[in-house]
Order: structure tokens, then C-alpha cells, then sequence
């Protein structure tokens, strides 16, 4: 492993759902609160506002993400900063937000939704696929660490406040197949799981909320390693560059009473594992 770098020198208020785009080579992340999407190109820093809580992207072709807002579901152009709502979610509970979110890999993309004051048991996730938009879960806290196995027979997601990460068998349509049973649990560690994602061999890296790191785990659940990072509040990983062997890494000043210099940055780091593409989100 090297040196940690950073990436950006935003600040973010709540930064989350980096998406590495791999048709652009770009990634692309948010700051929830700020209501941004976030982003580099080779002339500097770029940036989108919403005027509403954005949270989580999946790439649908080179030019249009898939975005997951407090409202709902939208189509947004990069090049013309054109968004055009597809579904509505949750758009008449002005108490609630969309948080975590990822593309699974038979093209269809789950986003979880939350109270927006953390309130218990008001979140939940939902699976975007091929036009419709239905609800797998409720009664979550705070949805986080969605992410699947690269054979597409498992998804993965955490209720942060509970200190667990879940996984949930996939039939061959990507939908759960029975019940979620604990992956790993952190609450004997007093650790809070954020966002994840898995590698090319299945391994789980997993941002760990207060904890300045990310942690890998292998297929079976257990700790492989731990990536140390400067900021408090790591939020959500995600592997990009040429070889996808660079995971850039969000952070936030949120609940931050006297934040330093380093935290709400965005962070990259060289591994000696490879992560692998994000699959492209269809939309019918």
C-alpha cells in the first residue's frame, strides 16, 4: 500500500457515493447536505447543485448518471447539466432523504432512504430496475455499505446505528432470496459501518464512520486489513483509476465540533489488490 493522497480539497459536508465512471475514467461523488455532485477533469474541480439532498449515482452510459435524491430517482446529462426525474421516492415525505446507494450487476441499482435527523426505523432500500422501483427493506436507521459480490449471488448492506452489515442472497434476476443474516458485526468493537464496496475477488472494503479507516473484509467475513486514512468520519470507498487499483475515499465534517484540516477531504490511495468496474445501471 502507498502513501494516502488527496484526491480533492473540498470540504464536504457530508461527503458520499463516489462512483468511479469507468467509460470517463472520472469519478464522480456528493455532498449530501450541500445538495452537489462533485468532480475533477483534467482543467480542475467541477461541481452540480440540486437545491435538494443528493446522495448516490450509477453510471448509465457515458454521458448520463443515474441519481438518487431526497425526491426520487433522476436521469442527469454531465455535459448539459440536464436532469429529468424517472421515479418518485419518497417525494412527499419532506422528512427524509436518499443516503447509500450502487449498482448491482444485473443492471439495476439500490438506494437506500433515510429519516433527516437519523430518526429510528424511518429508513429503508429500494431496487431501481429496468423502469420500476421497488422496496426490499424497511424499518432501517440509516441504509449504508450496499454493495455486491462480483458473481452477482450476494448483496450486501449495513444499518449503521445496529453496528452490522448484512448479507442478503441474489436470485438469478438480482432480487433477494431469503432473509439477510449478519456478515459482520462491529458492535463489539463500537464501530459504525458506512459505505463499501467489494473487490475483484470479493473481499469487502468497508468505510467505518468515526474510525479514520477503511476495512477489508474477505468473502467468509473476517479481517483481512485496514487502511488508515486522516479524516474522523470516512464515508464511502469506491476503486477506480486505469487499473482499478486506487480507492478513492469520501469523508465528512458532519458532527465535527472542531474539524481539522483534513477531514471532509476526498481521499485516494494505491492498493495491491484490484477493484473492478461498476456495472451501468439500464434503465428499461
Amino acid at each position: 500500500m502507498r502513501e494516502v493522497q488527496v484526491h480533492d480539497e473540498r470540504a464536504c459536508m457530508l461527503g458520499e457515493g463516489a462512483l468511479w465512471h469507468p467509460e470517463r475514467g472520472q469519478l464522480f461523488w456528493f455532498d449530501i447536505l450541500a445538495g452537489k455532485l462533485l468532480s475533477r477533469s483534467a482543467d480542475g474541480p467541477l461541481e452540480w447543485s440540486f437545491g435538494e439532498c443528493v446522495s448516490a449515482a450509477g453510471w448509465v452510459d457515458r454521458d448520463r448518471l443515474l441519481i438518487a435524491s431526497e425526491t426520487g430517482l433522476s436521469l442527469f446529462d454531465i455535459a448539459t447539466g440536464e436532469r429529468t426525474g424517472i421515479a418518485a421516492v419518497e417525494a412527499d415525505d419532506a422528512s427524509t432523504r436518499s443516503n447509500d446507494g450502487r449498482a448491482d450487476p444485473f443492471g439495476g441499482f439500490w438506494f437506500g432512504t433515510m429519516g433527516k435527523k437519523a430518526e429510528q426505523g424511518r429508513g429503508a432500500i429500494y431496487r431501481f430496475n429496468k423502469g420500476r422501483v421497488e422496496k426490499l427493506f424497511d424499518a432501517i436507521t440509516i441504509p449504508n455499505a450496499i454493495c455486491f459480490a462480483p458473481d452477482g449471488r450476494r448483496a450486501y448492506y449495513a444499518d449503521t446505528t445496529s453496528g452490522m452489515v448484512y448479507a442478503v442472497k441474489l436470485d438469478r434476476e438480482g432480487w433477494p432470496a431469503g432473509e439477510p443474516e449478519v456478515f459482520i458485526d462491529l458492535t463489539l468493537e463500537d464501530i459504525s459501518p458506512d459505505g463499501a464496496v467489494t473487490d475483484a475477488e470479493g473481499c469487502l472494503w468497508n468505510a467505518q464512520w468515526g474510525a479514520s479507516r477503511v476495512a477489508c473484509y474477505a468473502p467468509d467475513g473476517s479481517l483481512k486489513k485496514v487502511v488508515s486514512l486522516p479524516a474522523a468520519h470516512v464515508s464511502c470507498p469506491a476503486f477506480g483509476g486505469a487499473d482499478f487499483s486506487t480507492l478513492f475515499v469520501t469523508s465528512a465534517l458532519e458532527n465535527i465540533p472542531s474539524p481539522r484540516p483534513a477531514d471532509g477531504l476526498t481521499y485516494a490511495v494505491r492498493l495491491d489488490v484490484s477493484g473492478r468496474p461498476e456495472p451501468a445501471v439500464l434503465t428499461a
